[in-house]
């Protein structure tokens, strides 16, 4: 990791897409290690997660974990999904975290050094560029160990460091966790997913 121990440090979780490439990988993010991690190499500023939530539902599966991460250290940032009917009449939801991301660390980029981005969203290239043009280092984490690649090519460029999760995953991860009773798997603190 390219962080220099005096830097001010902040992490910026796109929670969607950490999910979808920790799963892809096969991996759980243990976020109490996750914090440790950056703590011990930088000043650790602060730590933001975004994700967007069904406000509906009865149970949540993601409600264990932001519950977890409010009360562990990090700032929670959340907004109610938006349900929509599209042209051929599906019913669809949205829940787009990236204009509030963004906002975020724009506002927030007097006060940091280092901006630790975890998301592959090729959307977020500007967001860099801009946090560049003030002086700011940058690191991307995301993977390049899927078939498929979770990180825009644009991004990845744009960045200074890039910071591979499956390589943070070695003192960040853990397998996920198997509900013995059930044979389901526990994944990010939230409701078991069957396995097959």
């Amino acid at each position: 990791m390219s962080i220099d121990p005096r830097e001010k440090v902040v992490l910026f979780i796109d929670g969607a897409n950490l999910y979808a490439t920790s799963k892809a990988i096969g991996i759980d993010i243990d976020y109490r290690r996750l914090l440790s991690e950056f703590q011990s190499k930088a000043y650790l500023l602060r730590a933001y997660y975004y994700t967007a939530l069904v406000e509906d539902q009865e149970y949540s599966s993601i409600r264990p974990l932001i519950d977890w991460l409010d009360y562990n250290g990090f700032t929670v940032v959340t907004k109610s999904v938006k349900e929509f009917t599209d042209a051929a009449g599906r019913r669809k939801i949205k829940g787009n975290m990236d204009i509030e991301l963004t906002v975020d660390a724009l506002e927030m980029s007097a006060y940091y050094d280092h901006f630790v981005l975890f998301s592959g969203d090729g959307d977020f290239t500007a967001l860099v560029a801009a946090l560049q043009r003030r002086g700011k280092r940058v690191t991307v984490a995301s993977t390049l160990t899927t078939p498929t690649p979770m990180i825009s090519d644009d991004l990845r460029r744009q960045a200074d460091f890039f910071l591979d999760v499956a390589e943070l995953a070695k003192t960040v991860g853990r397998a996920p966790a198997v509900d013995r009773s059930t044979g389901a798997v526990d994944r990010n603190g939230g409701a078991a997913d069957k396995v097959d």
